[in-house]
């Protein structure tokens, strides 16, 4: 599959910049306490921290270790009537019509210094207003698609347009009473149907609740797929060493960085699994999405391994860490899988393909 996309947003002045470049531990970036500080969106590859690759490659001895990578977009700040334009809002509706999945940050700390868009901090009215804004840019977009869909069944009714038309009503209903289009249930066959419309609030979101050090998710949030992270703290530790990260964690009583936390929450929401290639090589991670069969797996790697696929051997990365590839063989712990085996989150491939 290509490279994820996650876009950072939010209202202006809320902390998205200073957490795009904790995340990339380096400055890209200019982060300012004025809003439309970005304008055109900062783009930049993030690893996948993962610690199974390290122990792959210790039994395999590996040249070398290439982790699986997310693309952050940072983009410009939100105002409200952002969907009629205001602000930077045409483009920043653009940007965010361009990636996978959507982390929202939303101030929750309390600092005289940085002011805010809207004079005070609220973290559920700030939640709310940028929810009500792809809600609304979304209905006006399903308006005009309605229009053109019902005009195609005048000169014409088919069975998918109108499946397609009811899926897309419905979902028109719920953006009307101010709802999301990802909470409107549909069956596999109307997604596919939905997905070329490209709504905004069908893509998956994480809210980044950027809190004062020590601080937790507000109770008015807790229905939230939130996640409390101290931006300023984060951008702190991306700055020390890599051992004095760890010892500095440790003592904040911490197995993960903020950081790592937000980007394999990330991975989880967007449904993605990684499986692993491993030898005297490299050690690899790769990004599919859960329930990808195995030649598809394996055309991730290269195209022509999907067309050419004979049969996949399969271990779990336990049982090769524990045993090695030649121990689990032995040990009757590899599998031979064929074209209709559905991946798994950790396994260990070796694809047998024709040339």
């Amino acid at each position: 599959m290509s490279q994820v996309s996650i876009g950072i947003v939010g209202l202006a002045n809320v902390g998205k910049s200073t957490l795009f470049n904790a995340l990339l531990k380096k400055q890209i970036a200019v982060s300012a306490n004025y809003p439309f500080t970005t304008i055109e969106p900062n783009v930049g590859v993030v690893e996948v921290p993962d610690e199974r690759l390290q122990k792959l490659a210790e039994v395999s001895k590996s040249e070398k270790i290439i982790p699986t990578a997310i693309k952050f977009v940072d983009i410009a700040g939100l105002v409200a009537g952002a969907h009629k334009g205001e602000g930077l809002g045409n483009k920043f509706l653009a940007n965010i019509r361009e990636v996978d999945m959507i982390v929202h940050v939303v101030r929750a700390f309390v600092d005289s210094n940085v002011t805010h868009v809207a004079g005070e901090v609220d973290p559920v009215r700030d939640c709310e207003i940028i929810e009500l804004e792809l809600v609304m840019a979304d209905a006006e977009v399903l308006t005009k698609h309605l229009e053109r869909m019902r005009l195609k069944l005048k000169s014409g009714k088919t069975k998918d347009l109108e499946k397609e038309l009811g899926a897309l009503e419905r979902i028109a209903k719920a953006l009307d009473q101010g709802q999301p289009a990802r909470t409107v249930e549909l069956d596999e066959e109307e997604c596919v149907f939905v997905k070329q419309a490209q709504l905004l609030t069908m893509k998956p979101v994480l809210y980044v609740l950027n809190v004062g050090e020590g601080e937790s998710v507000p109770a008015s949030l807790k229905d939230h797929e939130a996640l409390p992270i101290s931006v300023k703290l984060e951008s702190e530790i991306m700055q020390m060493a890599p051992e004095d990260q760890k010892t500095f964690l440790k003592e904040l009583g911490v197995e993960q960085s903020g950081l790592d936390r937000l980007i394999l929450k990330a991975y989880e929401l967007l449904g993605l699994i990684t499986y692993f290639t491993s030898g005297e090589k490299e050690t690899r991670a790769w990004t599919v999405a859960g329930g990808t069969a195995a030649p598809q797996a394996a055309g991730v790697i290269h195209t022509d391994f999907e067309k050419g696929f004979i049969r996949a051997e399969v271990i779990d990365w336990k049982d090769f860490v524990e045993l090695g590839e030649g121990g689990a063989r032995e040990a009757g712990k590899l599998r031979v899988e064929g074209k209709e085996y559905v991946m798994r989150d950790g396994d260990v491939c070796h694809f047998r393909v024709s040339t």
